[in-house]
């Protein structure tokens, strides 16, 4: 599918303008660009006079951004939001306003035949927002031993079988040959879990868990959040609002427990604010979506 075919719906848009409350002439960091939907909002209510700073560490979210905000008030980054302190230093344009950070992975890399984050398309299994950097997924499969692979199937994506299907991917590779597309993941998981098994009701196919496993593994998610979220307050001004959008427990934990126990964070929304039924009904994806909002404080530090 080519890019201009592909629709891509932001999560979550109207209680991120209503949380984040920008305003003209402010400053609004956006760490993932993906598909520019929450950007765009965005820049709206920064005119006139703001800026916005996007990051993306997907090369060809960048090329995307590029070239839908050139000659507007648009910093692209090609980068980690981990980095969100470093970069709005180096650029001059802090303390910022707002910084917003959705965790989810766009239309855009789920539709690429080459990146593998659909389960059936038979291209190779990336898994990579920046196909420039570190192992895909597939090399990874190659060289872990069943023991860590099961560690991070389980770890990564809370899957109570990771043993199993460890084993049936290391068997795999030694009687027939690695797994290298995505498809034949998908097929390898199935094959080794009961045909009853799936998540509630079995609405979630049964390989869900172990790709976004070795996705979070891959692109070293969790490690960026955390440090976005510790040097987040160094870039945003005192009353400035970070939001965070998740997808699963994982990130969400650790949003809330960097909210509840960093003292510059004041929390604004004491439960995740969650998708309105409408919109589940429209954008599937948001039903999994919890937006945590909280405020800079004035401490400085926390001793």
């Amino acid at each position: 599918m080519s890019s201009d075919q592909v629709q891509h719906t932001p999560v979550l848009t109207r209680e991120v303008i209503e949380w984040l409350d920008p305003r003209p002439g402010q400053t609004i960091v956006d760490g993932t660009f993906g598909g520019g939907g929450h950007t765009g909002e965005l820049l709206k209510r920064v005119a006139p006079g703001g800026r916005l700073i996007a990051f993306d560490r997907d090369p060809e979210a960048v090329d995307r951004a590029e070239a839908l905000f050139a000659h507007q008030n648009v910093t692209i980054v090609h980068g980690d939001f981990a980095d969100v302190a470093r970069i709005v230093r180096e650029l001059g344009a802090g303390p910022v306003d707002g910084i917003l950070l959705d965790l989810g992975w766009s239309a855009f890399q789920l539709a690429d035949a080459e990146r593998g984050f659909s389960f059936d398309i038979d291209g190779p299994l990336d898994l990579r927002y920046d196909p420039t950097l570190g192992e895909p997924a597939w090399r990874m499969l190659e060289r872990l031993s069943a023991e860590h692979l099961a560690d991070v199937i389980y770890h990564y994506g809370e899957e109570r079988l990771s043993r199993r299907i460890a084993r049936a991917i290391v068997e795999r590779r030694v009687q027939r040959q690695p797994v290298r597309s995505a498809r034949e993941l998908a097929e390898v998981v199935r094959r080794a879990v009961p045909k009853t098994y799936g998540g509630s009701g079995g609405r979630i196919d049964p390989a869900t868990r172990t790709f976004q496993a070795l996705r979070i593994a891959v692109n070293g998610e969790l490690e960026s959040l955390e440090t976005a979220l510790k040097c987040a307050p160094d870039a945003l001004r005192e009353g400035g609002r970070i939001a965070v959008i998740s997808f699963h427990s994982l990130e969400d934990r650790r949003v809330k427990q960097a909210f509840r126990d960093d003292c510059r964070y004041e929390v604004l929304t004491r439960r995740p604010v969650q998708a309105s039924e409408a919109e589940q009904q429209t954008n599937p994806q948001s039903r999994s979506a919890k937006l945590r909002v909280a405020r800079r404080s004035g401490e400085l530090r926390c001793d």
